[in-house]
């Protein structure tokens, strides 16, 4: 699942491997083969090279592992491909790489094999978005000019369309943000909340126009908010931050058939707020390198981009089991935090908030709750939040809780007394 390029690989890879589509399987040494029908008359043929990795695949994805290497070395790691004799070709393709990867050996660190051809596998990827987006632009303009209501009537093929569209682009984060629309259609404000996503979506298109010109730290979110891929070899290498690290939540977004694992992290000394990540598929196990309610300190490394929080941990020094007292913040402050990232990256979603104050029960049934701060000023909890555990463990007093600051409202996730008390359920459907 590490190897996957992006989510959407994942998905498809996992549905694959529980399919009976495919024929042919086997395993010798160190390669894996076998063929997978598609959408293609024939059979597309996979082969991996668990060495390294390397893989060949006669499908016309431009993803690098496709889905169905992927597929492959989920069946092989179930232990569901035999053993058999390579088929043809599969024998002179592992040379072909054994032999590459001797001349690789033989240049100097960080030397490209080809770097003119790099440069210009780059320039045509840039080329295949930019032209993905332009129609993806004449699309939206299409939308508003028709209306909101035909657009919410017409359900989610449409969208899925061009959702599809942009994966072919290669922009699979342009992909997300389509597909996340047709959950806009719904409640009472759906036309403004629709009108809004449509415009983030349009704002992202022509960032992505300008993006020679635009600060390298903002190009840099807008090539990761598009869906352009970044290395953890890359990220690994670059700048690390040590400090000792707070683990003050995580919670778990649970999907079709993709589960995310967000783990929140504040630097004692720096301040600084990071996210781990981690995925699995439906079912699977999810990493937990930090536990909440703990210290670690360790290096990381963070993603590029303005105002990115998602961070590699690197070289680790321990583990302790206490936190530090650290100080809250009142709701004006944490609302012109979330200003200030929305400046630094338009598309954040979130905002990791130490709050100081108390819940606030709904005043009417099937209302929402709210968070207030010692000065009077308050926010709305997100719909379906139940603070209850909350109001009894801080009796109406002024406690410390850690959440995530949303454009629709505060997601508390833990209760700071010491030690850390996760009250709140950290699983929400994505």
């Amino acid at each position: 699942m590490a190897l996957a390029p992006d989510a959407a690989s994942v998905q498809a890879a996992a549905k694959l491997s529980i399919q009976p589509v495919w024929s042919g399987t086997g395993t010798s040494g160190d390669l894996v083969w076998g063929q997978c029908v598609g959408s293609g008359r024939t059979p597309y043929g996979t082969l991996v090279h668990l060495d390294g990795p390397g893989y060949k695949c006669t499908c016309p994805s431009r993803k690098h592992p496709c889905k169905h290497a992927l597929a492959l070395l989920l069946l092989w790691s179930a232990g569901r491909v035999a053993a058999a004799e390579p088929p043809e070709g599969a024998t002179e393709w592992l040379a072909s790489r054994r032999t590459r990867a001797a001349q690789a050996s033989r240049r100097g660190p960080g030397e490209l094999a080809d770097p003119e051809g790099a440069a210009r596998r780059a320039q045509q990827r840039v080329e295949r978005v930019r032209a993905g987006l332009d129609e993806l632009d004449l699309w939206l303009a299409d939308q508003v000019r028709g209306g909101l209501s035909q657009l919410q009537r017409a359900g989610y093929g449409p969208v899925d369309q061009v959702a599809a569209r942009m994966v072919d682009a290669q922009a699979p984060g342009v992909a997300g943000m389509l597909r996340e629309l047709p959950s806009r259609y719904v409640g009472e404000d759906w036309p403004a909340r629709t009108l809004e996503h449509l415009a983030m979506i349009r704002l992202l298109v022509a960032a992505h126009r300008r993006l020679d010109e635009l600060p390298a730290d903002l190009a840099a979110t807008v090539r990761s908010r598009v869906g352009y891929p970044v290395t953890k070899e890359s990220v690994l290498a670059g700048p690390a931050v040590r400090d000792t690290w707070a683990v003050l939540g995580l919670v778990d977004v649970v999907g079709l058939r993709l589960t995310t694992r967000r783990v929140w992290l504040r630097g004692t000394t720096t301040g600084r707020w990071a996210v781990l990540l981690s995925f699995a598929i439906e079912g699977g196990p999810l990493d937990l390198p930090a536990v909440p309610g703990e210290t670690l300190s360790a290096e990381l490394h963070f993603y590029p981009g303005a105002g990115e929080h998602r961070a590699l941990v690197g070289e680790q020094q321990g583990h302790a089991d206490s936190l530090p007292d650290l100080d809250g913040i009142g709701v004006d402050e944490a609302a012109a935090e979330f200003g200030a990232l929305l400046a630094l990256d338009p598309w954040a979603e979130r905002l990791p908030v130490l709050l100081e104050g108390a819940p606030v029960a709904p005043v009417v049934e099937g209302g929402r709750w709210a968070f207030r701060d010692p000065a009077g000023r308050t926010v709305r909890m997100l719909p379906g939040v139940e603070a209850w555990p909350l109001l009894a463990r801080s009796m109406g007093d002024p406690v410390r809780v850690f959440g995530e600051w949303t454009r629709s409202g505060l997601r508390p996730l833990s209760f700071l007394p010491h030690p850390l008390d996760p009250v709140f359920s950290t699983e929400v459907a994505a």
